[in-house]
């Protein structure tokens, strides 16, 4: 119990200290919005190192993360850790993008400034006008900063069952609305007793799929293909 509580306590001072220094990055109008997004990237990159080195949690990666950019990231959807292992890994490579997250989520009393001023981009599901809003946003961003990237979980939110929950439509009008190429992650892992467990004495490393790019088509029929053969890399026996 004890280590639980240093952990909670360590995640929620750990975000206070963040949320200024996205909050002074997001709302600096000085900046252009390549310098922005950019920014913004590399703060969350910092804060993902932070509680990954805490929690003792070491992403290994399979596969390569692509040279190119202007890409769709897309990943199965367990636990917070997902984003911050993403961020974590994808940062070796020094890439920059956006995740696209629930408007609920930035709604939220609790946590939601942490994820608006962090550069996610909101989408209301249910909401038509908020939709076209939604494509309007990201269409400018990447008018303006062409080499960004972007992030999201297709199931549409956390999945505890086994394998993943049926993909949400988004991603291949994402993709092709903005020429963007898909690129599948396969977190290979029960990130949400990972977390639950942690912090570990000894390194605990967490193994990460990173697949060719989709075509623009049946994007859950390849993204399964891809899954079944990182697990059966993963376990050849």
């Amino acid at each position: 119990m004890f280590k639980n509580l240093r952990k909670y306590i360590y995640m929620i001072r750990l975000g206070k200290k963040y949320i200024p220094i996205y909050r002074d990055i997001y709302l600096d109008e000085s900046l252009s919005v390549h310098d922005k997004y950019y920014a913004l990237s590399r703060e969350r990159q910092n804060y993902s190192r932070s509680v990954l080195s805490y929690l003792n949690i070491v992403p290994v990666l399979h596969g390569g993360i692509p040279d190119f950019n202007r890409v769709l990231y897309i990943s199965n959807h367990r636990s917070l850790l997902d984003i911050i292992c993403i961020e974590a890994l994808l940062s070796s490579k020094e890439k920059a993008g956006m995740w696209i997250a629930k408007q609920t989520l930035l709604d939220s009393k609790i946590y939601g400034k942490f994820f608006e001023y962090s550069g996610c981009i909101a989408v209301d599901l249910k909401a038509r006008k908020g939709m076209l809003a939604f494509f309007k946003k990201i269409k400018h961003i990447f008018s303006e900063a062409p080499e960004l990237n972007l992030y999201m979980f297709p199931e549409g939110e956390r999945y505890g069952g086994e394998g993943i929950a049926p993909f949400q439509s988004g991603a291949e009008k994402i993709a092709k609305a903005n020429k963007m190429r898909i690129v599948p992650i396969f977190i290979d892992d029960r990130l949400e007793e990972v977390y639950r467990a942690s912090p570990f004495k000894e390194p605990y490393e967490v193994h990460i799929h990173i697949g060719e790019p989709l075509a623009f088509e049946h994007i859950e029929g390849q993204y399964r293909d891809f899954m079944q053969k990182a697990r059966a890399s993963s376990n050849p026996d």
